[in-house]
């Protein structure tokens, strides 16, 4: 991941869409703000998606990602969403349906697709990761995917 001082691998303008799940806000509508604001420092074109929880995030990642084979052309999808751990093993099982179909979208369709769908053991390490301004992973997220627009764009 980039940091806040590791900025000059970051690509200038691009179109992202935002995929961000509805469900534990709080987190993730943090995450949301801090990705959008390192995305418009670039002069970036963004287009944000809610869907109701993380587990509704690969189908729109996959149509948007479907669009790279028309006119849309996407730099790069952010998916920003928050999973806590509960007594049973569901969230497990929605943190790896995620990301196995986040990683064949980005492949199949060779769109970066940046995953930050986070699966928490408490509100603690959702706390730290996500509403902390000097450590956000929305921003590193925006980060990551300005990153890989770069290097998309120099192998194309």
């Amino acid at each position: 991941m980039l940091t806040k001082t590791n900025k000059t691998a970051k690509a200038k303008g691009g179109r992202f869409a935002i995929v961000a799940s509805k469900y534990n806000g709080k987190y993730v509508n943090s995450m949301l703000r801090a990705a959008k604001r390192e995305l418009e420092q670039s002069a970036a074109e963004i287009k944000t998606v809610r869907v109701p929880g993380a587990y509704e995030i690969p189908v729109v990642v996959g149509e948007l990602a479907r669009q790279n084979e028309t006119d849309q052309m996407w730099s790069g999808i952010i998916c920003l969403g928050v999973i806590m751990r509960g007594a049973t093993t569901h969230a497990q099982h929605i943190g790896d349906a995620v990301s196995d179909a986040l990683a064949h979208a980005q492949l199949l369709y060779g769109v970066p697709v940046i995953h930050e769908v986070l699966l928490f053991e408490d509100h603690e390490q959702a706390r730290v990761r996500c509403l902390d301004p000097d450590f956000n992973r929305g921003s590193e997220a925006a980060q990551t995917a300005l990153a890989m627009a770069k290097v998309m764009k120099s192998i194309r």
